[in-house]
C-alpha cells in the first residue's frame, strides 16, 4: 500500500500520528509540509519527506509525479493560523475579516486539499482500493466556534467535496469520506483548548492516534462499503446540550 498524508510536519500532530500508524501497518508511506522539517518527521518515521506549498497546483502535481501509484491518499494539511501575524485577522466577525485573510484560509484549508486530490486522483484511479481521506473538523462541518467565520466555511465545504469525490469517483472502486476532530490534544493545542476538551462528555480532549486508528480503518479492506460519510471524533461534545 503506497499512502500520502499531507501537513504531516509537527511530531506531535495528527498528520504525524496518521502516517505513523501506516507505517505501523508495512505502508510506503510518502509525507508533506511547506518546510524542510519534514525530513526530520520522515526520518523518525521511516518515511519519504517531501516539500511543498499544496496552495499551488504546480507543486501539487509536483510531488504526485514524484510519488508515482499512489492507493491512499489523506488530506490532513491546512488549520487556523491565529497565532502567526498573518492568521490573525481571520479570527473575526465576518464583518472584519478582510478579503485577504478570507482567501488566506480558504487557501490553506480547501485549495489545498482540491489541489492535491486533484492531482492525485488519476494514480488512486489506478488502484485496486483507492481511498481518498479528510481530515476536516466539528468546526464547519457540525458545529461552530465563535469568530471563525474562514476557518468554518473551508472546513465544512470539505464535506461537500467529500461527498461529491465519494459519487464520481465510485465507478473507479474509490472511496471517499471526511473524519470530523473535536478537540484534540496536539502539541499546538492552546490552554483554552485544553480546558474545552475537559468539559467534553468524555472528560479529555482526543489524542492524535484515537484520529489516526478511524483513518487507518478508513483505509482498509474491511472498509470498502463505506463512502461519502462525515465521522465524528469529538468525545461525544456534539451531542450534549449540557456543559458542566
Amino acid at each position: 500500500m503506497r499512502v500520502l498524508v499531507s501537513g504531516a510536519g509537527a511530531p506531535g500532530g495528527i498528520g504525524f500520528a496518521i502516517a505513523k500508524s501506516f507505517i505501523q501497518g508495512g505502508a510506503n508511506v510518502f509525507i508533506t509540509s511547506t518546510t524542510d522539517r519534514i525530513h526530520a518527521r520522515a526520518s523518525e518515521l521511516g518515511a519519504t519527506g517531501l516539500i511543498a506549498d499544496l496552495t499551488k497546483p504546480e507543486q501539487c502535481q509536483s510531488i504526485i509525479d514524484v510519488i508515482g501509484d499512489l492507493d491512499v491518499l489523506v488530506n490532513n494539511a491546512g488549520m487556523t493560523s491565529v497565532k502567526s501575524p498573518l492568521g490573525k485577522d481571520e479570527a473575526t466577525d465576518l464583518t472584519t475579516v478582510s478579503d485577504e485573510a478570507w482567501q488566506r484560509g480558504i487557501q490553506r484549508n480547501l485549495d489545498t486539499a482540491f489541489n492535491l486530490t486533484k492531482a492525485a486522483l488519476p494514480k488512486i484511479r489506478r488502484s485496486k482500493a483507492g481511498r481518498v481521506i479528510f481530515i476536516g473538523s466539528v468546526t464547519g462541518g457540525l458545529m461552530a466556534m465563535r469568530e471563525q467565520p474562514v476557518y468554518a466555511a473551508a472546513k465544512a465545504a470539505l464535506v461537500g467535496l467529500t461527498r461529491s469525490i465519494a459519487l464520481d469517483e465510485a465507478k473507479f472502486g474509490i472511496t471517499c469520506n471526511v473524519v470530523l476532530p473535536g478537540w484534540i490534544a496536539t502539541d499546538t493545542q492552546s490552554q483554552h483548548e485544553q480546558s474545552q476538551g475537559a468539559r467534553t462528555p468524555l472528560g479529555r480532549s482526543g489524542t492524535p492516534y484515537e484520529i489516526a486508528g478511524l483513518v487507518r480503518y478508513l483505509a482498509s479492506e474491511s472498509a470498502g462499503y463505506l463512502t461519502g460519510q462525515a465521522l465524528v471524533v469529538d468525545g461525544g461534545n456534539s451531542i450534549a446540550e449540557e456543559r458542566s
